[in-house]
């Protein structure tokens, strides 16, 4: 599989600027896994205002990211192609680094069981390597 840009990406999923946080997929089994990267800009607009002396990704936004780069594998599969992933639950999610801007997020998601419209997936998100969040996500697909 060839890498997926932001552009291409935007074909697949709904979401733009300033809340597409997916820069880039680099392996995808669509429907159940896949890998991709943000690369963190001190242009984000959040932060401005998280912490602007100390600039720190928001939690709440790397398991946003977690769960776009999910969403790509399952709106890439045919039988979902223009529908909404939506957040249904979170949860088991640790943070364990800090996300900063320079940093290069890389992503993995797998998908674990669906049914009807109602999935699980695992998500991870690291920077050099290291875990800086993990979480366990339900999603509905409409």
């Amino acid at each position: 599989m060839k890498k997926l840009n932001k552009e291409e990406i935007e074909k697949i999923i709904p979401h733009r600027s300033p809340f597409l946080l997916v820069d880039e997929v680099i392996e995808v089994e669509p429907g159940k896994k896949i890998k991709g990267i943000k690369y963190v800009s001190g242009d984000e607009y959040y932060f401005k205002g998280h912490f602007p002396s100390n600039p720190i990704m928001p939690g709440v936004l790397i398991i946003e990211t977690i769960a776009q780069v999910g969403a790509v594998s399952l709106l890439m599969m045919p039988e979902n192609k223009g529908k909404l992933v939506l957040f249904a639950g979170i949860d088991k999610a640790r943070f364990k680094k800090i996300v900063k801007p320079g940093d290069k997020l890389e992503i993995e998601v797998e998908m674990g069981s669906f049914r009807k419209n109602i999935g699980k997936a695992k998500g991870k998100a690291m920077v050099g390597g290291k875990i800086a969040c993990i979480a366990e996500i339900m999603f509905a697909i409409d």
